[in-house]
Parts: C-alpha cells; structure tokens; sequence
C-alpha cells in the first residue's frame, strides 16, 4: 500500500525529475503543493502542481487539471498550462504539472497591506470587476473555478487597474451548475473580505451590501444568478441609488 503524503516539504535548491530546481514554495492545496522552479538547462522560471499521490490516483487529477488548463487557455485571468513530469520519491511516482510563472502578490496579503487592513468601497469592487471577468470568462467555457478563495488570486496593480490570475482551479467532476453558482457566492465572499469582513460589513454603503447581501448564499443567487450577471451589474450600477 502506498504511503499516504500530506506535505512534500522540498528544500530550496533541490532538483525534481533532474530538470526543475526548486525556487520557493507558492501555496498548499488539497490536491498538492505549487512550487515556483527553474529549469536546469535554460534558467526558465516555471510554476510546478506537485500532486499528492493519493488524490492523483492513476494521474486521474492531473489529466483532468492540465486537460482544463488547455481548454481554457483563452481565459485571460488564467495560467498557461505547458506540459507534465514525474519522478518518483520512496518508489512512489509522483507527477507534476508545469505552467507559466505570473507574478503577482496573493490577494490576502495584498488586502493586509492596506490601511486598516481593508480595501475602500471604491478599490473592492473594482478588483472583483476584475476577478469577475475571468471567472465569467471561465463559465462561458462551460467550466468552473471551484475553490476561489484569497489565497488563490494574485493581484498587480497596473495603471489605474488591477490585473488579477486565478490560480488552483479544481479538477474534480461535480456538477458544473452548482459549481458555478459556488463560484457566485465565493466571489460575493472576496468582496465581503476585501472590505473588512464581519466586523465592518454594517457599516459598508449599498453599493457594497448589494452583491454581499449579507452573505446569505440564497440572496446572493436570487441577485445574481451568473458571474456575468454580476459583470454586468459592476459595469452599470449607480452609486448612492437607493435599493
């Protein structure tokens, strides 16, 4: 039987498959790990999804992520998917998959950052304008995010706007319907934590409250019933219109 891995902890330096030399470590899912890594023989810096050989069984998950990957490599907000790799780690095979490297600062530090730790109105609802053009993007492919979280959306300011990645998407087979209705809501959610959270939502304008809407996940879809609708709501709505 094979062990089960919870954590890969790879030292800086250390070389995967005699081709990727690890960078730092990017971020924990429950798939896997995401390293940044160069590639030994050209310098190139890549980002590699180091799958946890229990949830990758038969490399189930990472033909359904790179397949994904692929299809959706029109989106914009998405990474670009290169190719896959393996090597093995106490006679376990262990797989990876290799991407474009985008820089950026994780929207939950990127919101810690700011004045009291929290975005204005203003600068909130214009990032999730961004965030929600590509999840919307996303669904137009018949596809869904399914784990969106402030842990996987990076954040640049550029100009007088902000280009964001969405990374980490699920692989798994739900129900695209729902999955997408839980991308809705999880972006009502960014929104509610990039303006405070709990403790500053009574005092948040209408303009806000209106997609929060408390965060009562019925409310939300009755509102907004796809990621464009709430596009098209960002792109049109008027401020202090009493709702």
């Amino acid at each position: 039987m094979s062990k089960v891995i919870d954590s890969f902890n790879f030292t800086i330096g250390r070389v995967l498959a005699g081709k990727y030399r690890i960078e730092r470590l990017l971020g924990r899912g429950w798939e896997g790990e995401a390293y940044q890594v160069t590639e030994v023989k050209t310098g190139v810096q890549r980002a590699a999804k180091v799958f946890y050989p229990q949830r990758n069984r038969g490399d189930r998950a990472l033909r359904a992520y790179a397949r994904k990957l692929e299809k959706l490599s029109g989106c914009s907000a998405l990474i670009r998917y290169h190719h896959t790799d393996s090597f093995r780690r106490s006679g376990q095979p262990i797989s990876f998959v290799l991407s474009e490297l985008v820089r950026g600062e994780i929207l939950e530090d990127f919101v810690k950052r700011q004045r009291g730790g929290r975005l204005t109105g203003f600068e909130a609802l214009h990032l999730l304008r961004a965030v929600a053009r590509g999840v919307a993007q996303i669904h137009q492919f018949g596809e869904y995010h399914g784990d969106l979280h402030d842990r996987n959306v990076l954040v640049r300011r550029r100009g007088i706007h902000f280009e964001v990645k969405l990374l980490d998407l699920s692989s798994d087979k739900s129900s695209t319907r729902h999955r997408q209705q839980d991308d809705v809501i999880d972006l009502a959610g960014l929104l509610y934590g990039m303006v405070g959270g709990r403790k500053w939502y009574a005092r948040q304008p209408p303009e806000i409250k209106t997609i929060c809407r408390g965060m009562k996940h019925s409310l939300i879809l009755d509102r907004f019933h796809t990621s464009s609708d709430l596009v098209v709501h960002l792109d049109g709505f008027g401020w202090d219109t009493p709702r």
